[in-house]
């Protein structure tokens, strides 16, 4: 957040309080005071804190100032204080006693500041009441054994955007109510799994880009309740199986942009929500997710997958929403989704599959979304999806659509749900040529033809193929009067074959010349 969006956004934050009375107290300088209880200062001239803050001032943001030095006894005359904001300043040092008379504080931030390296130990001594602490986007490279020890009611601590390269043990031990640790976009370069042994009562952990590591078996001990777990933008190669045994609260898992070449749950059944998107996925076993029970959302898009087992998904009957794009998928089984009765979103763009079973999506009545665009498709089997209940968001662009006679029964859907397909004027036809870079949706039915070879068969010429609901037509031109014969063969599943012959004999007193026939 660049320092006009913060700016803005506390703003709002501020004028959307209930009560928007200016306070009958002098407002310090450069400072904004909403209400009695919240006071703004952003000023870029402003160099030290204002000294005349009400005793009643409850919220106090310092924000995009020139502030470098915190001293003791910061605000000793405000110590009602319960929120108090110090964000896109130049920071350079805060005193150990800084803090000392705000006794009554609930939610500290200090972010945003490139050149505040460190903290000394007792900054947070007297701050019991602490439920959130944000310490983002500084410069710190390490913290200090003890430094939250005294934070025994905090239930959210941020340290992303830091230089952190590891954790002292037992860093963590007196947060027993810690429900949010972010550790995000530092630069702690190795992980000893081990490490989560501790955890148990921990509702989000977010280490979001870092390049994890610099952590001790007894880094994370004494604190549980795990919900959430982020390990997004690591350089994780892979994952014990026991890692995440401990967590049976665990809820989200968050491993995006890691270097995972494989997947093998090792998450516990709780889980709703797995995003391994932005790894190095080549392939998955049957047993990837086999005790994900619970799983509503799994994302794994921006891998290399190029197939997949049958069974993959077979025990997420409760999954919602699936997302398989960017990948290098080239087939799908034709049972893949059968287990995947709930799923409401399915998103298969960007991937290279050419083509796929009529019945890939017979168990997906109540999807609402699906994305079959920027593949190789050139057309897609009868009835694909006519087993949907609702009206869906489609994705179909950006495919080499042929448009014969293969594509009628795409045309027809397309035309009846028009209004529930994004981007429909990209829908194009890449072929026959004189259909080349036409929108699929204003062809006319009757332009939907296939040519076909007349193998020899110097009697016949321009035959073409046209399939209209569930007639097809086969029309050709003729040249002479011979006897002709037509037939036509049904092959039903189980491989019985059924013909049908149709014999054509030229009346003699018919006249020599170019004529049709005609046959359905």
């Amino acid at each position: 957040m660049d320092r006009e969006i913060g700016v803005a956004f506390c703003l709002m934050v501020l004028l959307c309080y209930k009560g928007t009375t200016v306070s009958q107290t002098p407002c310090p300088a450069r400072c904004q005071c909403f209400t009695p209880t919240q006071v703004l200062c952003s000023d870029e001239r402003m160099t030290s804190l204002p000294k005349n803050i009400s005793q009643g001032v409850r919220d106090f943001i310092v924000m995009t100032t020139s502030l470098t030095y915190l001293f003791t006894n910061t605000l000793h005359e405000s110590p009602k204080l319960t929120k108090l904001v110090f964000f896109n300043n130049v920071l350079r040092d805060i005193h150990a006693r800084a803090f000392e008379d705000l006794t009554e504080l609930q939610e500290l931030e200090i972010s945003g500041n490139p050149w505040l390296e460190t903290l000394y130990l007792g900054t947070f001594s007297k701050q019991g009441n602490l439920t959130k602490l944000f310490l983002n986007y500084n410069r710190f490279k390490t913290v200090l054994p003890g430094m939250f020890d005294p934070l025994k009611k905090l239930e959210t601590l941020q340290m992303k955007g830091n230089i952190i390269s590891h954790l002292p043990i037992f860093l963590f031990l007196n947060l027993y109510n810690l429900r949010v640790l972010d550790l995000s976009q530092n630069a702690i370069e190795e992980m000893g799994w081990e490490n989560f042994s501790g955890l148990a009562r921990l509702e989000t952990l977010k280490m979001n880009y870092n390049l994890i590591g610099g952590l001790s078996p007894d880094t994370f001990h004494n604190i549980s309740q795990l919900k959430e777990l982020s390990l997004e933008g690591n350089k994780i190669l892979e994952l014990p199986h026991s890692i995440f045994s401990v967590l049976t609260q665990l809820e989200v898992l968050n491993l995006r942009g890691n270097l995972l070449s494989s997947f093998i749950s090792v998450t516990p059944p709780s889980l709703k929500e797995l995003i391994l998107k932005g790894n190095r996925l080549t392939e998955l076993s049957p047993d990837s997710f086999v005790s994900l029970k619970s799983l509503t959302h799994l994302s794994l898009s921006s891998n290399q997958l190029s197939r997949l087992p049958v069974d993959v998904f077979k025990n997420l009957t409760g999954l919602e929403s699936l997302d398989l794009s960017d990948n290098q998928l080239i087939v799908l089984p034709e049972k893949i989704f059968h287990s995947l009765g709930t799923a409401k979103t399915i998103h298969l763009h960007k991937n290279n599959l050419s083509e796929v079973d009529g019945k890939l999506f017979e168990e997906q009545f109540f999807l609402q979304q699906l994305y079959l665009s920027d593949n190789k498709f050139q057309s897609l089997p009868v009835g694909l999806f006519d087993t949907f209940l609702f009206q869906n968001v489609m994705r179909l662009h950006g495919n080499p659509w042929k448009c014969d006679c293969h594509m009628s029964y795409l045309h027809d859907w397309m035309l009846q749900y028009s209004a529930d397909i994004e981007d429909l004027d990209r829908v194009l036809c890449k072929g026959p040529g004189f259909l080349k870079g036409h929108k699929v949706t204003s062809i006319e039915k009757d332009q939907l033809v296939c040519h076909i070879p007349q193998d020899g068969m110097s009697d016949l010429h321009d035959c073409t193929l046209q399939a209209t609901n569930d007639t097809m037509t086969i029309r050709c031109k003729v040249s002479k009067y011979s006897p002709l014969t037509v037939k036509v063969q049904f092959q039903e599943d189980d491989g019985t074959i059924y013909e049908h012959t149709v014999k054509k004999v030229w009346s003699e007193d018919l006249q020599c010349g170019n004529n049709t026939l005609t046959t359905q």
